[in-house]
Order: C-alpha cells, then sequence, then structure tokens
C-alpha cells in the first residue's frame, strides 16, 4: 500500500510537471512562427510569450534550487545527474535569452508600423 502511493506521488507529479512544461510551449508557440505575424496580434503575443517565459524562469530556478540543494543532503548528488541538471539549466537559460531576444525582435517591428504597447 505505502509502495503504491509512493509511485503514485510519482507519477502525478511528473505529468504535472509534463503539463506544465506543455503549457509553456502553448504559451510560447507565437514566438517560434515570429516570421508570419502582423503587429496587429502584437500585444496579444507579447502577454501570452511573457507568461510562458514567467514559467521558464520558474522551472530555471527550480532547477537551481535543485542543483545548488540536493533533496537528500546527507549524501553527496552524483555525477551523471548533476551534468543532466547542469545542461537542462543551461538548455533553460538559452531558451529564456531566445525568447526574451524574439520579443524584442517583435516590440521593433510594433514599433516601426506604428503599433504602441
Amino acid at each position: 500500500m505505502r509502495r503504491s502511493l509512493k509511485w503514485s506521488n510519482k507519477v502525478l507529479a511528473v505529468g504535472f510537471q509534463l503539463l506544465l512544461w506543455i503549457a509553456a510551449a502553448w504559451l510560447l508557440y507565437p514566438l517560434t512562427i515570429l516570421d508570419s505575424t502582423d503587429g496587429t496580434q502584437a500585444k496579444e503575443y507579447l502577454y501570452r510569450s511573457a507568461s510562458g517565459i514567467v514559467l521558464m524562469v520558474i522551472f530555471f530556478g527550480k532547477t537551481l534550487t535543485d542543483l545548488i540543494y540536493p533533496r537528500e543532503s546527507s549524501r553527496p548528488m552524483a555525477l551523471f545527474n548533476t551534468l543532466i541538471l547542469y545542461v537542462y539549466a543551461v538548455a533553460l537559460a538559452s531558451g529564456i535569452i531566445f525568447m526574451m531576444t524574439r520579443i524584442l525582435i517583435l516590440y521593433g517591428r510594433s514599433r516601426k508600423i506604428g503599433f504602441m504597447f
């Protein structure tokens, strides 16, 4: 009984994490098709993309917390786990920088056509 409860909690946690990643992907999707957008939708894309970037920043903070303060502080974290978390943190940071650059491009385009946020 206790073992199945622990397993179901892990499944629930992984499912929730995947749901958050799907939500972040949906929120950030307009930035991936930025070349085919027009300035009239820029305000909607700004708020939506900002929400997605906030989720990515939260993921980044959680990753750094897991990297600096592992759950089991009595024993050191395995090297493989540390490397995976490090690569994940670098990928998240580069994704955040990329998405912020795309938002700045969208802002620049909207200023050229006279649309202000």
